[in-house]
This record gives C-alpha cells, sequence and structure tokens, in this order.
C-alpha cells in the first residue's frame, strides 16, 4: 500500500537515491505505450519555486521517444534486492524486449507510471528540457562522457511522491 508524503519527509539524500540506489525512468507515450530504463545520474531540488528532479536521456535510447512525448514521467526507487532487474533494465533496450514483463513488475497507473515493487515513485510533470551542449561544458571534458550522443536534460516539477508502507 502506498501514501503520499511531502518532499522534506524523505529520508534519505538525492545523492543517496540517484547516485546509489538508481532509478527507473518510466514514461508512457499517448498511445498508452510504455518503457523505463535505469538512471543514476540526476538530482532533486527547488527550481523556480517548485519542487523538481531532473534526469538525463540520451536520444539514442529507445525509452527517449517516450520521454519526449510523455507528459509525465516518473523515478521509481527501488530495495537492494532488485539491483540485477535493474541492471537488465539499464543494459537491454525496450526495442528488442519486454523489460517490463521481463522483471515482473506490476504496472500502477496514476498521472506517471510507477511500479507495485518499488518502495518510492516520484511522479513529475515535465516543465523544461534541454540537450547538453559540447560547447558549454566548462571545466570538464565533455569526451570523458560523450561522442556525440548528448543527453536531453529533463525537469520535472514533482506532483507527488509515494511510499510504500
Amino acid at each position: 500500500m502506498f501514501r503520499e508524503i511531502n518532499p522534506y519527509d524523505l529520508k534519505k539524500t538525492p545523492f543517496e537515491y540517484i547516485g546509489k540506489d538508481w532509478a527507473l525512468l518510466t514514461a508512457r507515450k499517448a498511445d498508452g505505450s510504455i518503457n523505463t530504463m535505469t538512471v543514476s545520474w540526476g538530482g532533486m531540488g527547488v527550481l523556480w519555486n517548485k519542487n523538481v528532479f531532473f534526469c538525463f536521456v540520451r536520444p539514442t535510447r529507445h525509452t527517449f521517444a517516450f520521454t519526449e512525448e510523455a507528459k509525465y514521467i516518473s523515478l521509481c526507487f527501488f530495495d537492494e534486492d532488485f539491483r540485477k532487474k535493474l541492471s537488465l533494465c539499464g543494459t537491454k533496450s525496450g526495442r528488442d524486449t519486454d523489460k517490463i514483463k521481463e522483471c515482473g513488475f506490476t504496472v500502477r497507473k496514476d498521472k506517471g507510471i510507477y511500479y507495485e515493487e518499488c518502495r518510492l515513485a516520484l511522479i513529475g510533470r515535465k516543465i523544461y528540457s534541454d540537450t547538453v551542449k559540447r560547447d558549454n561544458f566548462i571545466d570538464e571534458n565533455p569526451d570523458k562522457w560523450y561522442k556525440d550522443d548528448f543527453h536531453t536534460m529533463y525537469v520535472c516539477e514533482i506532483e507527488k511522491i509515494l511510499i510504500r508502507d
């Protein structure tokens, strides 16, 4: 059973949630099709007086088209015993396999998609996106991270945070 919580009631830092735990980013197209991918880059904070999360998707990923089309996207966090399934969702493509079915996840629908098996879900409405640009790197060599497929960053206003009891 899930209940809604306030962002200030989160028990961990964004560094733990995103950098260590990883998350599944999930988006739904207008036709109802869903795709998901594992993410470990992103963050949470306040922007334009709104509680937000931000995440990154490469245009070469199958999930990119879903994320572009969706009005809402979600970040779902799982317990450690789901690590292998999260790894699968980060290495296999939705072009070739139904990752959600293969992992045995139960889809729950809100404005965004989340999973019965997750422990925490952030449902966000996209409010801004932009592509990372080579010329905007200041103190980092972009070649360390990119050849040509620069991520698109999505900023989402957090409309709901659900935690499993």
